[in-house]
């Protein structure tokens, strides 16, 4: 019997050689990149991982990367809102979760997250509502799956508000920043030192006289500063931060908007050495971003870049991938029915330019995605974002994503063979017929799937229709 593989060489006619933007395996799905090259197919966002499979408030999340594990922090309403922390593992674009610990019984409605590299220890600073809105951090650790911790301890003995935190990794201790209710709603920061399992502090320093919230802090690791960006008399803030000892000394704040505007979140771009500072603008409205550079005691900027204009944004968390060198941000957008959206940020000088946004949950048009959090899981080299999911009975929910993914809406077509990184090799695109495909059915369809494979399981993009166990009728589409 003769084989159609044997009728239709591979190619039949649609052979065309490529550059390998990356290893590429033999009959390997791939799409062709805008410098004309073809590299493979991955997916850019995961599937939705439950961590919590109830009802959530706020959530935080920091990666581990001595244990490798992420860590997310949650308040339970249905135990009176008692904070808990999860250990994730991530996986290719799936997250494994062990078993739940509370950090504490009483009500805790906003927290921040940080990982301590000199101690190996998760840091967990967050407002204690049981306790008159003071100010409470507690020590972690992780061992597998899991997470135990150690005594809270007070740091702020009033009433606090829009908590954030940086790790100083100059000095090995972490800064947190607050509205300090206590004190005229002025923008304070306290320094605190791990020992063990429990945590000191210093004396809290406050650095304005006005009333102060939406803080939000990143570590310079170039200037060794810490850069905390707020909202201080409806205007968009920056000011630097200089731990010494246990103490924190600021210079003069800088004004990046001279309009009113809310959740703000910080991120330090170590591979062009600059801040970013992303925000919701009101008066535009629009989701917005800015560039700053820190010199010294003081801090300044390019000029700001919406990347969703002229929508409101909510919930912005932005992170660093230091694998694509790109700022991720995830944020609500009050424009789409994919109302929680990442968009990846390339800081060149002293302005940063966007891609497209992709949709990372989709409830009903009116369901408010909330409380989304990012961290950057350097070894999966991933952005894992966790986010209450209102259109799933408001459940703790986290993704994966993927800067360098590749979408299957750029497919071309089968390698022949495999190709090395750089080296060129031939592909058989659409409208050919490829034979380096094993284990077909015949006269079944198939699809391209997220991780550069095609099977029967259907898709956005079809690949074509099998010939033989060996042999693809690759469909064209212009």
């Amino acid at each position: 019997m003769t084989n159609l593989s044997d009728l239709f060489p591979a190619g039949a006619g649609k052979q065309v050689s490529f550059v390998a933007s990356g290893t590429l395996s033999n009959g390997q799905a791939v799409g062709l990149t805008s410098d004309g090259k073809v590299k493979a197919m991955s997916a850019q966002a995961g599937g939705k991982n439950l961590f919590q499979d109830d009802n959530i408030y706020t959530t935080g999340i920091v990666y581990d990367p001595t244990n490798n594990r992420v860590v997310i922090a949650y308040a339970d309403p249905d135990v009176s809102y008692a904070g808990y922390a999860v250990v994730g593992t991530v996986s290719g674009t799936s997250i494994t979760f062990g078993s739940r610990t509370y950090f504490t019984a009483y009500a805790m409605y906003e927290l921040a997250l940080n990982f301590d590299p000199s101690t190996d220890k998760i840091i967990i600073s967050y407002r204690s509502n049981g306790i008159s809105d003071h100010g409470y951090a507690v020590v972690g650790t992780v061992s597998g799956t899991s997470i135990s911790f150690g005594t809270p301890v007070v740091f702020e003995s009033a009433a606090i508000a829009h908590l954030s935190s940086a790790f100083d990794s100059d000095t090995n201790q972490v800064v947190i920043t607050y509205q300090d209710n206590g004190n005229l709603q002025y923008g304070t920061a306290i320094v605190g030192k791990v020992s063990g399992t429990s945590i000191s502090f210093g004396t809290a320093v406050a650095w304005n006289g006005v009333a102060t919230d939406f803080t939000s802090a990143a570590y310079d690791t170039n200037e060794n500063k810490i850069v905390i960006a707020y909202r201080a008399q409806t205007a968009g803030n920056a000011i630097i931060g200089t731990v010494s000892g246990t103490s924190i000394s600021f210079g003069t704040p800088v004004v990046y908007l001279a309009a009113n505007n809310n959740y703000t979140s910080v991120a330090f771009d170590s591979s062009s050495n600059k801040i970013v500072i992303a925000y919701a603008e009101l008066g535009t409205p629009a989701g917005t971003a800015i560039v700053g550079t820190v010199s010294g005691t003081s801090i300044s900027f390019g000029t700001a870049v919406a990347f969703n204009s002229p929508y409101e944004t909510k919930y912005t968390s932005a992170c660093f991938d230091s694998n694509a060198n790109k700022i991720i941000i995830a944020y609500w957008a009050g424009n789409s029915i994919f109302n929680a959206l990442v968009i990846e940020g390339t800081v060149s000088g002293t302005s940063i330019s966007f891609g497209t946004s992709i949709a990372i949950n989709s409830p009903a048009a009116d369901d408010n995605t909330k409380f989304l959090s990012t961290a950057f899981d350097s070894t999966a080299n991933k952005v894992i974002v966790s986010y209450q999911d209102s259109g799933n009975s408001d459940k703790g929910t986290a993704v994966t994503y993927n800067a360098s993914g590749f979408p299957i809406s750029n497919f071309i077509g089968i390698t022949d063979a495999a190709i090395s990184d750089t080296a060129s090799g031939n592909v058989t695109i659409k409208g050919g017929i490829s034979t380096s495909v094993t284990g077909l059915t015949p006269a079944s369809d198939y699809y391209v799937q997220d991780d550069g494979t095609i099977s029967t399981v259907s898709s956005s993009v079809k690949a074509g229709k099998a010939l033989s166990a060996t042999a693809i009728n690759l469909e064209y589409t212009s």
